[in-house]
């Protein structure tokens, strides 16, 4: 299995990097290719502008999503969005390893997704879900937290987890073709012991092992629905 580890973190000696490096040491250990973008290592740019295009099919109005396309079809997007496509279109999956910030992942991440997952090839027209573009691949989302497990559920303050997360679980990921497992959560962390650390980082690579036995997160088929994308009458 060939893996990309998407890394926002800008701390190097957090937790959050130790999640990262468990990932890097089980897998590789376990004979997959591993590789990390590190996005706060790399100084990546979050910011998605007409200096991500070589050449406008527009030049005087910019339509970012027309332009991923028509950049990517002449091979003049910026190098540093082209690289990280390539590793995506290398990967069998994509793991994307954050610390939570206001129910989301962190700008510098939302910026590779802004940028990274262009048009015409991420997703397009009806090419979406499990006809996107990265169908055959799979994600899992590895993230961190400060709050306790019982502040999230059915009934807890902050409600359901993969509510929280569905603008990337389902709106970006998903909705691009990968199939996206059950995310790993490390929660409470800037306040347990380190025995309790050390026992997440046991859980996740007792998780990474056991990613084929996992059942995919449920999300919307497009055979279950017409060309004007209503659902079918059963």
């Amino acid at each position: 299995m060939k893996v990309l580890i998407v890394h926002a973190h800008h701390e190097p000696r957090s937790f959050n990097a130790a999640l990262k490096d468990c990932a890097v040491e089980q897998l590789s250990g376990a004979g997959h290719e591993v590789q990390v973008s590190d996005l706060y290592a790399m100084n990546w740019n979050p910011v998605a502008s007409a200096a991500d295009f070589g050449c406008r099919a527009n030049p005087d109005y910019l339509v970012y999503a027309l332009e991923q396309r028509h950049n990517f079809e002449a091979g003049t997007l910026a190098e540093d969005i082209a690289a990280e496509i390539a590793k995506v279109q290398w990967c069998d999956l994509l793991i994307l390893n954050f610390p939570l910030y206001w129910f989301s992942e962190p700008a510098i991440l939302k910026g590779w997704i802004d940028r990274v997952m262009i048009s015409g090839v991420f997703y397009g027209g009806k090419r979406i879900y499990d006809r996107g573009g990265m169908r055959g691949k799979r994600a899992l989302v590895a993230l961190t937290l400060g709050g306790r497990e019982h502040m999230f559920g059915a009934e807890a303050i902050h409600g359901e987890i993969h509510t929280l997360l569905r603008p990337l679980l389902q709106g970006s990921l998903a909705y691009c073709g990968f199939e996206v497992l059950p995310p790993f959560i490390g929660y409470h962390v800037p306040y347990v012991s380190a025995e309790a650390r050390a026992q997440i980082l046991a859980d996740y690579g007792r998780h990474l092992h056991t990613l084929d036995d996992q059942q995919p997160l449920v999300f919307p088929s497009m055979n279950d629905f017409d060309d004007k994308l209503m659902p079918l009458q059963r």
